[in-house]
């Protein structure tokens, strides 16, 4: 489901499609999910370093409803590891409200609100 997110951007947080793909969706009475699947794009620029991808942790977090649903988005982090090397390494993004399971500008909203 690797889509031109050209439209998707009016909908969801600003900036996720540099750096994540939208790769699934559901809906039921309730609920939205989606699902985001962080792209293989390792955090070191070395050349001279062989990155190989280590598998993924999920994120989900809250975001505004849509249609009369609560939406949840479920970032897949990648974690990369440098070959030779015991750690791992992942990218520092900031999804959700410190302190809160809600996306940033969702947060904002609802602190703004009161």
């Amino acid at each position: 489901m690797k889509n031109d997110p050209s439209f998707f951007k009016l909908i969801f947080p600003e900036d996720i499609f540099e750096w994540f793909d939208l790769v699934d969706g559901k809906k039921d009475d309730k609920t939205m999910s989606f699902i985001f699947e962080e792209k293989n794009i390792p955090p070191v620029s070395d050349p001279n370093k062989k990155v190989l991808s280590n598998g993924f942790s999920d994120i989900t977090i809250t975001d505004f409803p849509i249609r009369g649903r609560k939406t949840f988005l479920t970032f897949r982090r990648r974690y990369w590891q440098i070959e030779g090397q015991k750690e791992l390494l992942k990218r520092d993004l900031k999804l959700r409200f410190p302190g809160t399971q809600l996306e940033k500008e969702f947060a904002i909203f609802l602190k703004e609100d009161r």
